[in-house]
């Protein structure tokens, strides 16, 4: 059974001509370039454009800037890391000093300690 709906194919050939014909007819009705709002249309896109240029320019210019602060303060960080690393260095190496410098006391200390001791034994 056929659908009453269905159409010849001479139909849909026609249709699809039509179809065409209405589509070269939107394209031929487009203004041509040298049209003012055309003109108009162009210097407000071009405008437009220099515009976002120029703000990516900025944003540009401020990202460097941010950067180069950032690798400032990086460094800044750094050398205060080393000098607080040299002046632990320092002061242990003061602190080994000064225990190095008491160490013949102390066994000297002891030495005499130990002979009151043998001393105090003996007397017994």
């Amino acid at each position: 059974m056929k659908n009453p709906n269905d159409r010849s194919f001479t139909d849909r050939q026609s249709n699809s001509a039509n179809a065409k014909k209405a589509l070269l007819e939107r394209f031929k009705a487009r203004p041509k370039a040298d049209d003012p709002v055309m003109v108009q249309r162009r210097a407000e896109r071009e405008a437009i454009a220099q515009a976002r240029a120029e703000r990516e320019a900025e944003k540009a210019k401020i990202r460097a800037e941010k950067e180069r602060l950032e690798a400032i303060e990086r460094a800044r960080i750094e050398e205060e890391k080393r000098q607080e690393e040299l002046a632990r260095e320092a002061a242990r190496k003061a602190e080994q000093a000064k225990r190095d410098a008491e160490r013949p006391r102390k066994v000297l200390l002891e030495a005499v300690q130990y002979m009151q001791m043998r001393t105090a034994g003996k007397r017994r």
